[in-house]
């Protein structure tokens, strides 16, 4: 949708999608020294961990998975801005192996500077992602502000017994990415007018499929821990899983589903600053080697919307991994590396690069 008269959405917001989250270092100066939250025994899943939701227990065999997400645009459609930031809130709740119930819309719009139309249909997009999920939005809340944003509060239920987190990975265990990268490279191309039509498509479809395959990974034996790839890259997200687990992990970097495009418009510097941000964050972890070009730096930091499903899993259930995604329409699903025990310096991802 386009209307002649109305400003292009990503031209009114300083950043877009999920490379707008506070970077994880003043994030963590932001919460340093807050006093001690209330901690009931029916919290089983907190902030302590960085994990992608809260998770209460409120009866036997069932807890409440609570989670919110919203951004500025990624994307100049309205639709598709709405139906983008709908699938990246949703995934929260999959990611923790819970099914997605109830949300509630969190929306900013420059009411004087956006016509009607437009914020109409960021509604409508997300709406529809909604409905596709099986989830009932309900109601939410409204701002006059400078900057366009929207996204969702996401309520999901999940049996405690098959709750998924992202610190249960196993020395042994497999890694396996649900979706290709890219998403912020394309993200700096649109905002020069540079991303070609197939790659809009390619950034379209990948933000807008629901990470659905949660719900059923979270009952496969073997399968230990599980989070969402977003704003902080690859490797910052699998930093948080082997930090919290007390392990180490090896990245192949030959091995990492890549989108179309990706690789040439990283090659002409479609590069964006929370990448820089996220190799900082999780750069003292990391060990590189010599042959890593700073494309590829860049790629493994490159901040994702609605990203995939990250995945450690027993050797023997990787076969079953992959076809519960492949099953559910995530072809680009791959193995992309593996657990170790952690060494004397502690909880390290190593990059191989051939």
């Amino acid at each position: 949708m386009t209307l002649p008269d109305a400003p292009r959405l990503t031209s009114l917001a300083h950043g877009g999608g999920c490379g707008c989250k506070v970077a994880p270092g003043v994030l963590s100066s932001l919460l340093a020294g807050l006093p001690e939250a209330f901690r009931p025994p029916e919290l089983l899943v907190g902030a302590e961990t960085s994990d992608d939701a809260a998770v209460y227990t409120v009866a036997p065999g069932l807890a409440v998975v609570a989670t919110t997400d919203f951004f500025l645009p990624v994307v100049d459609d309205p639709r598709d801005f709405g139906r983008i930031a709908a699938t990246n809130a949703i995934s929260d709740v999959y990611a923790m192996g819970g099914r997605p119930i109830l949300a509630l819309a969190l929306v900013g719009m420059p009411v004087n500077v956006l016509p009607p139309e437009v914020i109409r249909a960021v509604l409508a997009g997300g709406q529809e992602v909604c409905t596709q999920a099986g989830v009932a939005l309900a109601g939410g809340h409204t701002i006059d502000s400078a900057e366009p944003l929207y996204g969702l509060a996401v309520v999901g239920v999940v049996d405690p017994a098959r709750l998924m987190r992202n610190t249960g990975a196993r020395p042994g265990d497999v890694l396996v990415l649900g979706k290709g990268l890219g998403i912020g490279v394309y993200s700096a191309a649109l905002k020069k007018g540079a991303l070609p039509p197939a790659a809009y498509a390619a950034m379209v479809e990948s933000t807008t499929r629901l990470n659905t395959p949660g719900m059923a990974l979270a009952g496969l034996p073997g399968v230990h821990a599980m989070t969402d790839v977003t704003g902080f890259g690859l490797l910052g997200h699998l930093h948080e899983i082997v930090r919290g687990s007390g392990v180490s992990a090896t990245v192949d970097a030959a091995a990492v589903p890549v989108l179309p495009h990706v690789g040439a418009l990283l090659d002409a510097g479609f590069v964006t600053g929370a990448s820089a941000r996220n190799a900082a964050a999780c750069g003292p972890a990391v060990d590189w080697p010599e042959a890593a070009s700073p494309s590829l730096r860049a790629l493994l930091t490159d901040p994702q919307t609605s990203g995939g499903l990250l995945v450690a899993c027993a050797p023997e259930a990787v076969d079953a991994v992959l076809g519960v995604f492949q099953g559910e329409g995530h072809a680009d699903a791959a193995v992309v590396g593996a657990v170790e025990p952690a060494g004397l310096l502690g909880p390290r991802i190593r990059v191989l690069a051939h």
